[in-house]
């Protein structure tokens, strides 16, 4: 689970009864998240959270740069995994 800001991030563990102690965070993490349970993950769809994809947070940070190259690849890099995924 991540978000824009470490404060909703933070709203979203407390609201959902996720223990702060279990922030991934840099250099142990490659950006500031949690790892939560498909149970947490529940609670936290039903509390408005987004569902997205393995590269959702790279995508989320794209956007936030404006970076339309960046998303391109993003974007043909999901078609290619669905794809993939599609013929297994």
């Amino acid at each position: 689970m991540w978000a824009d800001t470490l404060d909703e991030l933070l709203a979203m563990a407390d609201r959902i009864g996720v223990q702060r102690k279990w922030l991934q965070q840099p250099p142990k993490a490659s950006w500031v998240h949690f790892d939560i349970s498909l149970g947490k993950k529940a609670q936290a769809i039903a509390a408005d959270a987004i569902l997205t994809d393995r590269f959702g947070p790279v995508e989320h940070v794209a956007r936030q740069r404006g970076d339309q190259a960046k998303l391109a690849t993003i974007e043909a890099i999901r078609q290619r995994a669905w794809r993939q995924a599609a013929n297994v």
